[in-house]
């Protein structure tokens, strides 16, 4: 079959670009292989005591819990309907794979967040990290989800830990910045009336900027949970486990119904996260000041 020739050709050069990352992968792979050991040690040492300890509790139990916190953190018509939504996920034969999942996602947000929130502070005070940073932050939340899993399974091979490193690299953008946003939010002369009072940069970005910029920072927190999440599922397509691996399972044997009950976990637990995570934004001070 031949393919068709481009209208450029031979007008321009050929950008061999495919090639050179193809050799810095190479490279990287066999220049540092003892970093790759040490993440992949890392990421397990995160991951399997967390999904250990989820699949250790009693599904009721579990239920339960989360169905308190969510009475807690914003209504019992809330905690009802966690206590309803996750009763089906506990009725149905994929339990573990959803604490699996949930374990995958705290971890990765976790590790994500780690590096989003000082990146997002750098960006917001200093111009030049933003110059460099938007570029390659376009980048990141442009590319398809499915290109991140490439050079995983080349630096981290199959299984749960490429897939989690995956989500951590597709799901850091919004983190990075939201955190950079909402501390070019913060009122200027709230800032000028800090360095009026003698407080140092330290101090005026740890105890007036952050505090109130932590809305935003939280809606960032948000959109890395929600993004970990559906790049968790299709981690599944690498060997992660959870559920992820039960679509990916049903999808190759067109197994409607095992397919459909692990999509509704992945929806149950989405709402979950999300209205928890929302909730706990909005109890700071600050947010509360600006409902106000």
């Amino acid at each position: 079959m031949s393919v068709a020739a481009s209208p450029l050709d031979g007008i321009l050069p050929r950008v061999p670009l495919g090639s050179w990352i193809s050799a810095a992968v190479d490279w990287a792979t066999n220049s540092l292989g003892s970093l790759f050991d040490g993440i992949v040690s890392l990421v397990d040492a995160l991951v399997e005591p967390l999904t250990g300890l989820l699949t250790s509790v009693p599904a009721v139990v579990m239920v339960v819990l989360l169905a308190a916190l969510g009475t807690w953190l914003r209504s019992w018509k809330f905690g009802l309907g966690v206590l309803v939504g996750l009763g089906v996920i506990g009725g149905m034969p994929y339990w573990d794979e959803t604490m699996s999942t949930l374990a995958q996602v705290l971890v990765a947000s976790a590790l994500s967040l780690v590096l989003a929130v000082p990146l997002g502070i750098l960006i917001a005070e200093n111009r030049r990290a933003n110059a460099v940073a938007r570029p390659l932050l376009d980048l990141m939340q442009t590319l398809p989800a499915f290109v991140y899993l490439i050079p995983a399974i080349f630096f981290f091979g199959i299984g749960t830990v490429p897939g989690v490193l995956a989500t951590l690299v597709f799901s850091m953008p919004p983190g990075v910045r939201l955190t950079a946003l909402g501390l070019r939010q913060v009122d200027p002369e709230i800032v000028e009336a800090s360095e009026a009072f003698g407080a140092s940069p330290a101090k005026v970005l740890l105890r007036t900027k952050l505090p109130l910029a932590l809305p935003t920072i939280m809606t960032g927190v948000n959109q890395v949970i929600m993004l970990a999440l559906s790049m968790v599922v299709i981690s599944g397509m690498v060997g992660a486990e959870g559920l992820g691996k039960v679509i990916n399972s049903a999808l190759s044997q067109v197994d409607v119904g095992s397919g459909f009950e692990g999509g509704i976990a992945v929806v149950v637990l989405a709402i979950v996260l999300d209205r928890l995570t929302d909730s706990i934004g909005a109890r700071f001070p600050a947010a509360r000041a600006q409902r106000a």
